[in-house]
């Protein structure tokens, strides 16, 4: 029978799995307590770094319906879970870990999918989600410009065409 301590636990970070759009499995061995409260502020308010027994993540992964962390679950063991935009928390974990040696990335899961260190890494370097959809606003609003220009060059071409026409029949009516 499990202790209530550890159910406990288990359902917290259940509760913290399901209510994330990402986790990034980490390992934390020789961090020291300020370095690890300095990578908590680093990380933003959308994400809440957390040290976590591996067992017991296991099965709040697998309650959760994650079964892609297993292999990351080894050795000392601390698990970013990002409730917001997960860029932030990557470009966090990746300065971070450039500076401190003690911290590496070892994996993590968005939105379902696995991810290797690697691809957090990738998703480190991209631009955070409101500068990405303010460039694709800025795009529309350029496409839309463009289409008004046309729709408006439209009209006053094919009056220069009637004109051209009415011109040149005027000519040949003259010249008859």
């Amino acid at each position: 029978m499990a202790s209530p301590d550890k159910v406990a636990a288990v359902e917290e970070i259940t509760d913290k799995f399901r209510n994330s759009n990402a986790a990034v499995v980490t390992a934390y061995t020789g961090l020291t307590v300020a370095q690890i409260k300095d990578l908590r502020r680093s990380l933003g308010d959308n994400a809440q770094y957390r040290v976590v027994k591996n067992t017991l993540t296991k099965i709040a992964a697998q309650e959760a319906g994650i079964s892609v962390l297993d292999e990351h679950l080894q050795g000392s063991t601390a698990v970013a879970f990002v409730t917001g935009d997960p860029v932030e928390a990557a470009k966090g974990l990746r300065d971070f870990a450039k500076e401190n040696q003690n911290l590496v990335i070892k994996g993590g899961v968005f939105e379902g999918k696995a991810l290797s260190a690697d691809d957090i890494k990738k998703l480190a370097d991209l631009e955070s989600r409101e500068v990405l959809l303010s460039k694709l606003a800025g795009a529309f609003k350029a496409k839309q410009s463009q289409a008004a220009s046309v729709f408006q060059a439209l009209p006053s071409k094919l009056v220069r065409t009637v004109d051209a026409l009415r011109a040149q029949q005027a000519e040949q009516g003259g010249a008859e």
